[in-house]
């Protein structure tokens, strides 16, 4: 395990160890996860299905989610994306992808490092890559400061809701699901 800031961040194979699915769809999207253990492309965006890592960023205090407009998916989902080149660490992609954005210099992971949630995910093809499939991995991250999220390009707004205005926001089925996991562990 590597430092990430305070946090300790699990590899792959042992934080898919640890997750414990809910419900028959996550436990055959964990089987699936599971067999790209290992695969040198893995994390390949050239894949039919390769890792994704993201993160419902929350505000414990208000019990608050941040979503974000996905212009390519035309939703509102949660923070997060693919590894660069040589990431291979979940949590510390989350979090990277967190800071870029939304700019919020805190996140930490809540109320611990491990997944929250696994959903393999159907991406449309665009006119730079075919359809496949995200197997995204979903952390929660805190922050103290919502005050301080500011979107990375205009397009791409942000905004803080409560969970079921948040799950009025999304069409997807899987992010509802994250967020219902999220208000769980809010109340």
């Amino acid at each position: 395990m590597v430092t990430t800031g305070a946090a300790q961040s699990p590899g792959l194979a042992e934080l898919l160890d640890r997750h414990r699915p809910q419900g028959p769809t996550e436990t055959a999207d964990l089987a699936r996860a599971r067999r790209l253990v290992g695969a040198a492309d893995a994390w390949d965006r050239g894949t039919p299905l390769h890792f994704t890592a993201s993160a419902l960023i929350v505000h414990p205090p208000t019990r608050s989610v941040l979503l974000r407009w996905h212009v390519r998916q035309q939703a509102w989902l949660q923070v997060g994306g693919h590894g660069d080149p040589g990431e291979t660490l979940p949590l510390d992609i989350a979090l990277r992808e967190g800071l870029e954005e939304t700019g919020l210099t805190d996140l930490a992971p809540w109320p611990d490092a491990g997944l929250v949630h696994l959903a393999v995910v159907p991406v449309p093809a665009s006119p730079v890559e075919p359809a496949h499939e995200h197997a995204d991995l979903r952390f929660l991250l805190a922050t103290g400061t919502p005050d301080a999220a500011r979107p990375e390009n205009p397009a791409s707004p942000l905004e803080w809701l409560t969970v079921d205005e948040a799950r009025q926001r999304t069409t997807e089925a899987n992010f509802r699901e994250t967020l219902d996991r999220a208000a769980r562990l809010l109340a």
